[in-house]
Order: structure tokens, then sequence, then C-alpha cells
């Protein structure tokens, strides 16, 4: 089961919108206040954050900044009573999933969290590949690096002609034909 942690200073609040994350099936944690929310151990379970923006002491837009620079990647899903333009385009540049006004329908905040997870999940997946393409690309000897340059011409080639002109092979078929066969007649290191 997913983990939604919701700070809001308002308890009225912090229930109704307990209640309805809950009933969208995720299991809740609630904080009265960012401050309570940063001295709770780090969970061993990922999750998304739903953040009140405008909160006494440390408000919602720091405490995005201050994860944000300790390295915890939490989608945050900001809710405000106070809609302000130059805060909710500072939120989302700042990498926030959504930015909703209070009152927020059950439909429009459930809508938002499951976006979060799932748009954060798709990222974590295009960052764990980028990642493996990297280690892959870093340990390449300088040999192979030059057969994969000249690799990548030749599938650009043919992915040009193959726009120009009509071809029975798929574009980048050719590229990793070459490909194969220079890394089956590499000599051995």
């Amino acid at each position: 089961m997913k983990l939604v942690f919701l700070v809001d200073d308002d308890p009225a609040v912090t229930r109704l919108l307990g209640r309805v994350l809950r009933e969208a099936g995720w299991e809740v944690e609630t904080f009265d206040s960012a401050e309570a929310f940063l001295a709770r151990s780090r969970p061993e379970r990922y999750g998304c954050l739903v953040l009140d923006v405008s909160m006494p002491g440390l408000d919602g837009l720091e405490l995005q900044r201050r994860l944000r620079e300790t390295g915890q990647s939490l989608p945050i899903v900001f809710l405000t009573g106070a809609a302000d333009i130059r805060m909710s385009v500072q939120a989302i540049k700042a990498g926030a999933a959504d930015f909703l006004t209070k009152p927020v329908t059950s439909d429009a905040l459930a809508h938002a969290v499951r976006t979060a997870f799932d748009n954060d999940a798709a990222d974590r997946v295009a960052r764990a590949e980028r990642a493996m393409l990297e280690w892959h690309l870093a340990i390449l000897t300088g040999r192979e690096r030059e057969e994969l340059v000249v690799v990548a011409r030749e599938g650009s080639t043919s992915r040009s002609q193959a726009t120009s002109a009509s071809s029975s092979r798929p574009s980048g078929a050719t590229a990793r034909a070459s490909w194969s066969a220079r890394r089956r007649a590499r000599p051995p290191s």
C-alpha cells in the first residue's frame, strides 16, 4: 500500500483529507507542522507528500526546499487556502507535482496524488535506465567508444536514408548489426 504524508496545521482539514486519502486506498501519516514532518525518522517506505503552503513556522515552500537540499525526493502535492500565482509557479518550478486550492474536492485530491505517484514512478524508471546506460558507457574501452560513435553515425545515416527512400530493413537494424559484428570481431583485451 502506498503511503501519503499529510502536513497541515488545521486539525479539521487533516482529519477530513486523511479520511479522503484513506478511502482512496492509501495509508496516511499526518503531521501538524513542517517541523514535525522533518523531525520524523526517515521513512523506510516511499510516499507522496500532501503539503499545506501556509503554516506557522516553516511553510510548505521552505519544507520543499529543505527536502530537495537533503536529497529526499518525494512527489509533492501542495494545498493552499490563499491561491497566489507567484507561489504556485515557485512550487511547480521547484518540482511540485500539483498545486491545489482549498477547499479541494475528494476526486481532485485523489487524482492529484495518483498522478503524482504515477509520474514519479515513471521518472524513477527513467533515472534508473539512464544510470544503467551511463554505467555501460563508462566501462567501454577507448576502442569500443570509437566503434560506438561509428555505429551511431551509421544508424543516423540509415534513418535519414529510410525516410528519403523506402527500405525493407528497419532504420536501426543496420547500426545494431554493425555494432554486434564489431563486438564479436573485437580482439580479446
